[in-house]
């Protein structure tokens, strides 16, 4: 079965017969436990932390030899690379701080949700509101009232 009539003079180039290949697709279900989300973070946060230790102290090591470099060629060339390195390990060392803020942040639920609601809100009319007020003032008074009653 040829697919197209755009690919037919590249077909008939190359010798060969284009042909229409379905494939089907199936969904995976995977399922995520709080346990294992919490072994992923672990996972994640060693692995990125290692990479950013070596990276700095790969860093270091180029810092080191580029001054060493610039030092003996007096190279203006030599200077800039050296600055550009130690900038790059000063944001290294930044993300693995905010590495930190990140784990905390994703492992911390209690900051997710609200500990206590202490707004209620009305909506309506001002003579609603207002009608709503006197009847609850009444229902005190009433109350108030059978309190007294109650000790004859």
């Amino acid at each position: 079965m040829k697919m197209s009539k755009n690919y037919e003079n590249l077909d008939n180039t190359f010798n060969i017969e284009s042909s229409i290949i379905s494939t089907e697709k199936e969904s995976v279900n995977i399922e995520v436990s709080p346990s294992n989300f919490v072994d992923d973070i672990k996972k994640d946060y060693d692995y990125t932390r290692g990479n950013l230790y070596s990276l700095i102290e790969k860093g270091q090591e180029a810092i080191n030899g580029i001054l060493e470099l610039a030092q003996e060629s007096e190279m203006p060339r030599a200077y800039e690379v050296a600055g550009q390195l130690i900038k790059n390990v000063a944001d290294a060392t930044d993300k693995l701080m905010d590495l930190q803020k990140k784990v905390k942040e994703v492992t911390d639920d209690s900051a997710k949700r609200p500990t206590n609601v202490t707004n209620a809100l009305f909506v309506g009319s001002t003579a609603e509101l207002a009608k709503l007020l006197k009847q609850n003032e009444n229902d005190k008074k009433w109350t108030q009232n059978s309190k007294n009653f109650s000790h004859l």
